[in-house]
């Protein structure tokens, strides 16, 4: 490999790491401002997305500038390819940190009894998986990225629970629909957080072993 394309793959490699870790921090603030309703730390996720949606361009435009460069192939391509789906499934994550947080913004200001929708255990297991496709990713582990694709049926249960709690309780009381909507709104954020793990975690396996294990079903 040409020591001018190995600096500039891993000065990418870095930056990604960077956006996951930008990511990964804006995600628990939104988690916490719903948690501890914490409109302040909510506000400070809307801001950082800035941040993260200009680290998403420079990670793209590096990623352009290596194929014009260098035409790299084999091991290399396969890893920039990656590189552009991983940094694309990131950004949309950190826009769902965002929408979160802007839930959280009304549901603090609603000031309404929580239901019960045991939502610190789908949170937890989202930000598990979102962690741990993250960590598979940095220390290019496919064993990780395996154990985040097996997890998604449980977050998919745990989404469809949640609907079934907002039916009930919006049969039980019609005039919290429109905080209960902000709450479901919240879990279908948080499912589709997970499906991104899912798809950083089948492109680091591609990235690692070029297996495309998308649409495969796990045994």
């Amino acid at each position: 490999m040409p020591k001018h394309l190995q600096n500039d793959l891993e000065k990418l490699k870095k930056k990604l790491f960077e956006l996951c870790a930008m990511v990964e921090e804006n995600m628990n603030f939104a988690i916490k401002s719903l948690t501890d309703k914490d409109i302040e730390q909510a506000e400070r996720v809307k801001e950082r997305d800035v941040d993260i949606n200009n680290m998403e361009i420079e990670v793209e435009e590096d990623c352009l500038k290596i194929f014009a460069l260098y035409q790299p192939v084999a091991i290399d391509l396969r890893f920039i390819v990656s590189v552009l789906k991983i940094n694309y499934d990131l950004e949309r994550i950190g826009d769902l940190a965002e929408n979160m947080a802007k839930r959280s913004i009304h549901v603090i200001s609603m000031n309404n009894p929580v239901p019960d929708f045991n939502f610190t255990n789908m949170y937890e297991k989202s930000m598990k998986m979102l962690k741990n496709s993250l960590d598979a990713l940095v220390e290019f582990n496919t064993e990780k990225a395996n154990d985040v694709i097996k997890s998604d049926d449980e977050i998919d249960d745990l989404n469809r629970q949640m609907f079934d709690i907002f039916k009930d309780e919006v049969i039980k009381n019609p005039q919290s629909v429109e905080f209960m909507l902000q709450y479901l709104s919240i879990s279908r954020h948080l499912e589709r957080i997970a499906d991104h793990a899912v798809n950083i975690s089948e492109d680091i396996i591609y990235m690692i072993d070029g297996d495309i294990v998308r649409h495969k079903k796990s045994n």
